[in-house]
């Protein structure tokens, strides 16, 4: 007989979700079978589960994952895509896309779009795709995923949103280019904004200024490394002051607010970067005159997902930084069972990210997840 895990299975928004049990296969080939340790809950899964974004269905949703190897395939490495070494125990995480490394996408730097990827917590559950989702209490991990070992010095609630959050924060200053001693304007001051602001600041950004609705928002960003905060209307003259009148260097926007762009754009200086991130759900189209990008020498970049040297980056760049509480940015942990409770409503005030921990007694557990 089959050993078994449960999961909790989205059908649709209109539908709840419900606790399933599902066969562990037998692992094959590179496969890796995890147990899920922490899954916190991304943006985009509360959007799937209002109904905002669609995904096929049925499926087991979450990507924010943090795992424990349990078993390894017949010809699965050792080791992890730092090359270091893997054994059963070790905690890990994983690049969101496992993908196949020679299709068009994966030759040019683009694995995230890989023709034949499996994307975690957006698989139908058909196959061996039925456990590829973090709202479980398994994983099983395809052949192409980046693994990742996680450093016994990173704290559950500060890795669990690396792999999603984190990596995708360093694809965007990537993809923004050199800005130290510059500035950059973070549009959304939500997990990725309050991880942005760090991030532009350990980069040595002079001017690192973060704009959203919420005060609370606001006030953590500046705690976490924004030298100036302003809400939408005050936006234009803080960064006038900020920037002598020329306007920022990049735009990093979060938002995927059409409002919040059409807003923001204006204030990029001649020849500035704008990164586009937030932008996957629905929303209006924009309003951009081209003769303006052209004669201001905008480029206009945009980012979604990650390669997996971002969620390396990612890794690190928390390592780095132990002076920052990022555990305190998942507030609450719930169990498996609660979790079709309190996620079909947007997130109560101040709390960034919920976390699930399928497998733990959370009364062991410490509010932060120790």
């Amino acid at each position: 007989m089959s050993p078994i895990s449960r999961a909790l299975v989205f059908h649709g928004p209109e539908r709840p979700l419900e606790i399933q049990e599902i066969p562990i296969p037998n692992l094959q080939g590179d496969e890796v079978l995890v147990e899920v340790v922490a899954c916190t809950l991304c943006g985009s899964d509360l959007h799937t589960i209002q109904g905002k974004r669609v995904e096929p269905v049925p499926t087991i949703l979450g990507h924010e994952i943090l795992g424990r190897i349990v078993e390894f395939g017949p010809t699965a490495r050792h080791q992890d895509a730092a090359g270091e070494p893997l054994k059963p125990g070790d905690r890990v995480t994983w690049g969101v896309v496992a993908s196949c490394g020679q299709c068009h996408p994966c030759r040019h730097s683009l694995p995230q779009k890989c023709e034949r990827k499996v994307k975690y917590g957006h698989e139908v559950m058909t196959g061996r795709n039925a456990l590829r989702g973090g709202l479980a209490d398994h994983c099983l991990l395809a052949p192409g995923s980046a693994i990742f070992r996680i450093p016994d010095r990173l704290s559950d609630a500060t890795v669990s949103p690396a792999n999603c959050a984190t990596a995708t924060v360093a694809a965007a200053f990537e993809a923004a280019g050199d800005l130290a001693g510059g500035s950059v304007l973070i549009g959304g001051c939500g997990m990725l904004g309050v991880t942005a602001a760090a991030w532009a600041k350990s980069l040595g950004c002079a001017q690192v200024i973060a704009c959203d609705l919420d005060h609370d928002r606001r006030v953590l960003a500046g705690a976490f490394g924004a030298s100036r905060v302003g809400s939408p209307e005050n936006l234009a003259a803080c960064i006038m002051e900020a920037t002598e009148g020329r306007g920022v260097d990049a735009l990093i926007e979060l938002t995927g607010s059409a409002d919040a762009f059409e807003a923001a754009y204006p204030l990029v200086r001649l020849g500035g970067t704008i990164v586009l991130v937030g932008a996957v759900y629905p929303t209006r189209a924009v309003s951009l005159v081209m003769e303006d990008v052209v004669r201001r020498c905008l480029t206009i970049r945009g980012v979604h997902n990650y390669a997996p040297w971002h969620l390396r980056a990612a890794l690190d760049f928390l390592h780095s930084r132990p002076d920052l509480p990022f555990d305190s940015l998942v507030s609450r942990w719930i169990p498996l069972d609660q979790v079709s409770s309190l996620i079909g409503a947007p997130l109560p005030p101040g709390i960034l990210r919920l976390g699930v921990r399928p497998l733990v007694e959370l009364s062991s557990v410490g509010e932060n997840g120790g």
